[in-house]
């Protein structure tokens, strides 16, 4: 009796210590908790004001290579390469984006377009042209040449018209001035294959140049009008740079291309010249200061860490922070 009384007895003095012990422990975490919640919320302070400061001295930087070339002229140049898309280095947003830099810039004694493209978009090529038109008129002692490296053709052309002259090397090619649309179709291909084609439509023609139907004789007269329809704009916009330099031949607008030597014979062309030369010679400031629009690493990994990624981002510097 007396021993089951000292075990209970035992217990019940054990109980305030057991839990005294308890919360000690959970006060101990809480606290450990709260330091390490509080290095995160430091970390994440640090690596935000990090990204934001290098962001900002990559933008000043940029403005003070720009601003603070010294009292001397130069010769703003623009590179215009690839494909001309809108999605592409050759955009029109990012070449417009230089050359507007480029007439800005009180030190500029002259502009060089030198352009490696096979062509691309007619929509972001005309608005290349329009701009520069545009600055032309708005700065007129400032000169506009392009200089063509390997190809200038088709759209790149339709840039380069907009220019006071047009450069390139004897074997540079050139022209391609024309309009072209190709697809494919697979009418016989999914009859091969058993495949049935069920297509559903609201509207005539809301299946028009539908790869897996016959080809309809309307939808070819259509698509003939729309590419004479550009190809014409793109006629008329060579024919109003390039004036009576250029010869009476229907040949030039056939698509053709040619070298840097026939297509000064063709008035599609003045000289031979690089960039230096040009630079050197014609405008006659040697020194050249890129003003081609670049992305930098920045940019380029704020694009591809998506808006998403951006807002969870944000999201956990929040937590930790609170």
């Amino acid at each position: 009796m007396n021993e089951h009384t000292n075990n209970i007895s035992d217990k019940s003095d054990n109980t305030p210590a057991f839990e005294q012990a308890l919360v000690s422990q959970i006060a101990k975490d809480f606290l450990r908790e709260q330091r390490r919640s509080r290095r995160w919320g430091i970390f994440f302070k640090l690596l935000l004001t990090l990204y934001l400061f290098s962001f900002l001295a990559l933008y000043l930087a940029k403005d003070f290579e720009i601003t603070s070339l010294g009292g001397g002229m130069h010769t703003a140049l623009v590179d215009i390469n690839g494909i001309i898309a809108v999605d592409s280095q050759a955009s029109a947003d990012h070449v417009i984006t230089g050359i507007r830099a480029a007439f800005k810039n009180d030190k500029t004694a002259g502009i060089i377009l030198r352009i490696n493209s096979p062509g691309g978009s007619p929509v972001q090529a005309g608005y290349i042209n329009d701009e520069i038109n545009r600055l032309q008129a708005k700065y007129p002692d400032i000169p506009v040449y392009a200089v063509i490296r390997d190809l200038c053709a088709s759209g790149g052309y339709y840039i380069a018209s907009a220019a006071d002259k047009i450069y390139a090397d004897k074997a540079s090619i050139v022209g391609s001035i024309g309009v072209i649309m190709s697809g494919f179709g697979f009418v016989d291909a999914i009859e091969k294959l058993g495949v049935e084609r069920r297509l559903l439509q609201a509207g005539e023609n809301k299946d028009f140049m539908d790869p897996f139907s016959p080809l309809k004789q309307k939808d070819i007269q259509h698509i003939d009008t729309l590419l004479a329809d550009i190809h014409q704009q793109f006629i008329d916009v060579v024919k109003e740079g390039r004036g009576d330099r250029l010869v009476d031949d229907d040949k030039l607008f056939s698509g053709l291309i040619w070298t840097g030597e026939q297509a000064i014979e063709l008035g599609l062309v003045d000289e031979l010249g690089s960039s230096s030369y040009v630079a050197r010679e014609v405008i006659g400031v040697e020194d050249i200061v890129d003003f081609t629009y670049r992305e930098n690493y920045l940019d380029r990994f704020a694009d591809s860490l998506g808006a998403a990624m951006l807002k969870h981002f944000n999201s956990m510097i929040k937590m930790q922070l609170k």
